[in-house]
């Protein structure tokens, strides 16, 4: 790896910290630590890309064009994508778009593009009361009925469960509405 000097003056910030701890050192080291774990990513990666072997995520955001796509979905999982609307986002055809698509995440687009919805999924409802029909729809699916198929076929439980199993004081024995 070639010398870069913004680490090394990293590292020797946070010696200083660690050596003569000073008034504000337990907020300053942390924040060294993670400026010193984003400057050895940033260098792994530059050093991925330089050989060519950048593959995943960095790699993905990295394209330019399957970039565009990723953020598009994200943005919108709502959409009826396709392959094709997902390549026109990137400015590929459907198949050069699926290719590469596939080699840099790993999993077909609209495979991808079901675990995004997934995920959305699983975050709207630990996080909110929207009902089960409105939750579908944010996430794109016409159906409360094909909504819980698809997420109890990736998370192995019925979305109303697992919303009951991830409130805070699921198991406790207590309700929100508890007063002491």
């Amino acid at each position: 790896m070639r010398s870069r000097p913004a680490h090394r003056r990293a590292v020797d910030l946070l010696g200083g910290e660690l050596d003569h701890p000073r008034l504000g050192a337990d907020t300053i080291v942390p924040a060294l630590l993670d400026m010193l774990l984003l400057y050895i990513l940033r260098a792994w990666f530059d050093e991925q890309t330089e050989h060519g072997t950048t593959t995943g995520w960095a790699a993905a955001l990295g394209d330019p064009a399957i970039s565009a796509a990723l953020h598009a979905l994200h943005r919108d999982p709502a959409l009826p994508w396709t392959v094709e609307t997902l390549g026109s986002q990137a400015g590929l055809s459907r198949a050069a778009f699926s290719r590469r698509f596939t080699t840099l995440i790993g999993q077909p687009p609209l495979t991808y593009l079901t675990w995004w919805r997934m995920t959305a999924a699983a975050r709207l409802l630990r996080e909110t009361d929207a009902p089960l029909a409105e939750v579908a729809t944010r996430i794109g699916y016409t159906s409360e009925f094909a909504f819980a198929t698809a997420f109890k076929r990736e998370y192995g439980i019925a979305p109303g469960k697992y919303r009951r199993q991830s409130e805070p004081n699921a198991g406790s024995g207590r309700t929100g509405r508890d007063t002491a």
